[in-house]
């Protein structure tokens, strides 16, 4: 996972480094509309393979903006969702897709 500097000169190099990349802006697109499973994010997202979402959804975790759920349930049942912190990249993602 990429660290983060104690420090940064502009808010704009902040958000890059949470968000960059091809897939993190997507994902975070498709979990502001809700709750979803893995199978479901790689449905909505064809191109990117198991091991770059599996990283990128890492990252974000890591990061605070999605939350992982674990149902203890037998097959287990995982679940992903945006935190509020997550939440408040919405209007900038809006803004974007606007």
């Amino acid at each position: 996972m990429k660290e983060l500097q104690s420090e940064y000169q502009c808010a704009i190099n902040l958000v890059i480094d949470l968000i960059g990349g091809k897939w993190k802006v997507l994902l975070l697109w498709h979990l502001n509309e809700g709750d979803k499973r893995f199978n479901e994010l790689r449905r909505t997202i064809p191109e990117i393979t198991k091991k770059m979402l599996t990283q990128q959804l890492r990252e974000l975790e890591g990061h605070g903006l999605v939350k992982r759920t674990v149902f203890e349930e037998v097959p287990p049942r995982v679940v992903y969702s945006t935190t509020d912190f997550g939440r408040k990249l919405q209007p900038v993602l809006y803004g974007m897709c606007q």
